[in-house]
């Protein structure tokens, strides 16, 4: 149970034998076997991240994972935002379509079935919703395993609340930010044997790797361009990355992708020190932002990130809200619900395609990391003109008017007699 080097204080990393695994398969025999596994229908491969096991942990067995089919979520092609913008191909990997509705799923999987291995009776998690809903969902998958999350009083939405209490989780609301609440719990877990289960746990990326993974498969193994992605503690962007690199490692794929951390303009810590050329992040207090998941004004995996992106010949880019607001309208409009977070990776493609940065024949993926469900709120606030973020340039009110059928008529756009 421990997260960071002893010596310099930085985040520990799985490593990999990636000798013995090329010696292993060849490249074009190990995609076979991710194909074949593709038709599973039950049982431990069924899963978009067990699907590739060896490249993930190959010393836990399959008894010991506690997994829910996570993984094997949408690819969808964005064609109306393509011509929009006059860019090249653009996809949206809909990681809400895991079943507790965010990428989070993949790294608990791991996590919760490394929690098991060890034999830790407890795992906890700092919370600003979504590996809250996570954590409680497979802790009680893997019965006996109690749980704890600590989430903000504020900056939550009722939705994922709800989502730890459901799953019999001991839920605590600290009067404080995310920030705050991650440095308490890590405080509680020098005291208690508690297994952390945040980015800065080295296994759990393991699992979010594979949303690099996942990407690959169902592009044929043919890497876009861009990865863009929303960046809140910064997880995602060093385990992708690391995904990446190992498949490059295998000889799977000949290049990767540059990518692209897009941060809320109240939270973008990792985009100032970008544009400053600055080797590392100066902590900053998170403002008030309806991208609520990624309001981390401290990100634990930023060394990690900052390294990442600029190894890709990647960006790091902020959004304001309105243009988060407006980039999810555009994409729950093509029939994909999104999330705020997500509108704001999109936001910065628009962005970085304006820009000239991303060319206007180069492909891109941009991660949607939760689904739109979970802030109804924030969407309904959008359309009746009660955002925060101001006017939604693409709002659609609804319509109230007296129950005839006549005014129904009216109401509808439809010609009356």
């Amino acid at each position: 149970m421990i997260y960071r080097c002893g010596a310099c204080g930085g985040l520990l990393e799985v490593r990999h034998d990636l000798e013995a695994l090329r010696d292993l398969r060849t490249p074009r025999s190990w995609k076979a076997l991710f194909r074949e596994r593709l038709s599973a229908i039950r049982g431990f491969h069924r899963s978009g991240v067990w699907r590739y096991h060896e490249l993930v942990l190959p010393d836990l067995s399959p008894a010991d994972a506690v997994t829910l089919g996570e993984g094997n979520t949408g690819l969808y092609r964005l064609e109306a935002l393509e011509r929009r913008a006059g860019a090249g191909p653009l996809h949206l990997k809909h990681e809400g379509q895991n079943p507790s509705l965010s990428f989070k799923d993949r790294g608990m999987t791991a996590g919760v079935s490394w929690a098991r291995r060890l034999g830790v009776r407890a795992v906890a998690c700092a919370s600003t919703g979504d590996t809250s809903a996570a954590l409680a969902l497979y802790a009680a998958r893997a019965e006996g395993l109690a749980a704890l999350v600590v989430v903000p009083r504020d900056g939550i939405t009722l939705e994922q609340l709800g989502q730890p209490l459901a799953s019999g989780c001991r839920t605590i609301r600290l009067d404080t930010d995310f920030d705050g609440c991650i440095q308490l719990l890590q405080e509680l877990a020098r005291l208690h044997p508690l297994y952390l289960l945040n980015s800065l746990n080295s296994i759990r990326l393991e699992g979010q790797k594979t949303i690099a993974f996942e990407i690959l498969q169902q592009l044929d193994w043919e890497p876009p361009d861009w990865i863009v992605m929303p960046v809140g503690n910064a997880g995602n962007v060093s385990a992708l990355a690391k995904g990446f690199s190992e498949l490059r490692e295998l000889g799977i794929l000949e290049r990767v992708p540059r990518l692209a951390g897009v941060q809320a303009a109240a939270a973008a810590p990792l985009a100032r020190a970008f544009s400053e050329g600055a080797p590392e992040i100066e902590p900053l207090v998170a403002g008030e932002t309806i991208a609520t998941a990624i309001r981390i004004g401290n990100p634990v995996s930023a060394p990690k990130a900052l390294s990442a992106v600029r190894a890709s010949q990647g960006v790091f880019l902020q959004v304001d809200d309105a243009a988060a607001a407006d980039a999810k309208a555009l994409v729950d409009a093509s029939g994909v619900s999104i999330c705020p977070n997500s509108g704001v990776a999109v936001a910065g493609w628009l962005q970085l395609v304006s820009e000239g940065v991303i060319g206007r024949r180069e492909s891109a993926v941009v991660v949607g990391t939760a689904h739109g469900i979970k802030f109804s709120r924030t969407t309904l606030d959008y359309h009746r003109g009660t955002s925060p973020a101001g006017p939604g340039a693409h709002a659609n009110p609804p319509v109230e008017t007296a129950a005839t059928l006549e005014d129904l008529e009216r109401a509808a756009g439809l010609a009356c007699g």
